[in-house]
């Protein structure tokens, strides 16, 4: 990549900062591509911070036929758990079942096709529990007295994206928060692009190819910066998640079938609460002001209520959030049997690939086709290589991806308790699965809890938040508060002010 004053060469310029944009300049990056990656807000600002926290083969589009799609996310589902451990985890489902719902054998075949559709080792498999004795079946109703369980993963989603970012600066990309891409053209072999940061400073980046990851807004970024048609349709399907107090003392998650053949999860979420969702409801407004509605609460709520012996109401409801998903449109009348597969649409006469669709436990795979079209275009032929590389953090026990880092996350967790003895333990596990080993760099120097500067907000020292300006291009209180951390759940009234201001006082570390 060459820069002068303002201006950026380089071979790619991904615009979007989801999973799908790091995903792509992470991939090019590590080929030997000079790669620019500009967001118009925060990386993961939007859909990609908004999903349901899940790594997953999408057990419910077995039933809609979309076989090729379950095998190719149960086959990523283990790629990721070994390339990220701290921030992918197994986790185990209860699916209670009654005499509504899907035949008892029916469910059997479809969890059977799950466990077995893709090379599986590290998780277990399926099967049927006695809710009357299992841990899983005490806070459910008592008419719930037979369920099935099976296995999936946990993710940090927001955390997923920015460590895709960090290993794509790793390799030299330079990623640029906050900056929008306001026009493009082509001209002759090249994008002449206008990128315009916050401040209104523009600059201008000419690159050999331009990619359209900008999710949701994807057709809106042809038609409107780039001045062309769409290649593709996108459908804009809402997705909304409540959070209450833990309803539940147990580490396993639960699949709730509502009576209109919807599902929708309930899965501890950090600790001391509960996230319970999702909803699937068409979506035409700004996708950046998308927020749940009443009705979508209720929604979530009546249907925890019919299963758990406690009742949901929305008076318990601590935390929203909401999300646009941009879904291949395939013609399907309800907004939850819509794909969640992925085109990638390549101009190769114009060097520009759009992405349409996609998932977050695919978003690996799709990259990968993405730089193979891109580089064979470029006539930069290099190996794809994201399968067998670690993640930023995820290297526990060895430079390579394997089992171990998985299954005995908890023996690296013991280690960096013992070798951070002078943090407190809470503190040290929450740094182990935000950072990995990449804990190293965020208390480098540090020998003391006074070393970690003054406690800004509960649990969140000046030494964390200057790692995550300095290293993860935080810029705001909720970058950090809601995307780098979580910090926002149980804050105090006045702990988002308070790190505004600290932020306002450090203005060198922007």
């Amino acid at each position: 990549m060459t820069m002068a004053a303002n201006t950026y060469s380089c071979d790619l310029l991904v615009v979007g900062g989801g999973i799908n944009g790091a995903g792509i300049a992470r991939d090019a990056a590590g080929r030997g591509l000079s790669v620019v990656l500009c967001e118009k807000d925060d990386l993961a600002a939007h859909t990609s911070s908004a999903s349901t926290k899940l790594i997953h083969g999408g057990l419910r589009y077995l039933e809609h036929g979309e076989f090729g799609l379950v095998r190719k996310a149960l086959a990523e589902r283990e790629v990721l758990m070994r390339a990220a451990p701290h921030l992918i985890a197994p986790l185990q489902f209860v699916m209670p079942h009654d005499a509504g719902q899907r035949p008892a054998w029916l469910i059997r075949a479809g969890l059977f096709l799950y466990d077995h559709l893709a090379r599986r080792e590290l998780l277990p498999g399926s099967g049927a529990i006695d809710l009357a004795r299992h841990p899983a079946g005490a806070p459910l109703r008592p008419q719930f007295s037979r369920g099935f369980t099976y296995a999936d993963a946990w993710v940090d989603d927001a955390r997923l994206v920015v460590v895709n970012a960090i290993d794509a600066a790793n390799h030299g990309a330079d990623v640029l928060v906050r900056t929008a891409c306001v026009a493009a053209e082509r001209r002759g072999d090249l994008w002449q692009a206008t990128l315009r940061d916050a401040h209104g400073t523009q600059r201008t980046v000419t690159a050999r190819c331009l990619v359209n990851a900008a999710g949701p807004w994807a057709a809106q970024f042809v038609q409107s910066v780039i001045q062309a048609r769409p290649a593709g349709a996108l459908r804009l399907v809402k997705g909304s998640h409540i959070v209450v107090r833990r309803l539940f003392e147990h580490d396993a998650a639960y699949l709730f079938q509502h009576p209109d053949g919807r599902i929708v999860f309930a899965i501890p979420f950090r600790r001391d609460w509960t996230l319970i969702g999702t909803t699937d409801v068409e979506y035409h407004g700004d996708p950046g002001a998308a927020a749940i509605s009443p009705g979508e609460i209720d929604y979530l709520c009546a249907l925890a209520s019919r299963y758990f012996r406690a009742a949901v109401t929305p008076a318990d409801v601590v935390w929203t959030y909401a999300g646009v998903r941009p879904l291949l449109d395939d013609e399907h009348g309800r907004a939850a049997e819509v794909t969640r597969d992925y085109r990638l649409d390549f101009d190769r006469g114009a060097m520009l690939l759009s992405v349409l669709g996609g998932k977050l436990t695919t978003y690996r795979r799709l990259a990968e086709e993405a730089v193979d079209r891109i580089t064979a275009a470029l006539g930069h032929p290099r190996a794809a290589w994201t399968a067998g590389a670690c993640l930023p953090g995820g290297d526990l026990f060895c430079e390579c991806p394997d089992n171990r880092s998985v299954l005995a996350f908890d023996q690296a967790l013991a280690t960096l308790r013992q070798r951070y003895a002078w943090l407190p333990a809470p503190l040290v596990e929450r740094f182990a699965h935000a950072y990995g080993t990449r804990i190293r760099v965020l208390l480098d120097g540090r020998a003391a809890l006074a070393d970690m500067g003054e406690e800004i907000v509960p649990g969140l020292y000046a030494a964390e938040a200057d790692y995550l300006v300095r290293h993860e291009w935080a810029r705001s209180a909720d970058d950090i508060l809601w995307r780098r951390t979580k910090l926002g759940l149980g804050l105090p009234p006045d702990g988002r002010s308070a790190l505004a201001a600290w932020l306002a006082r450090h203005p060198s570390l922007h």
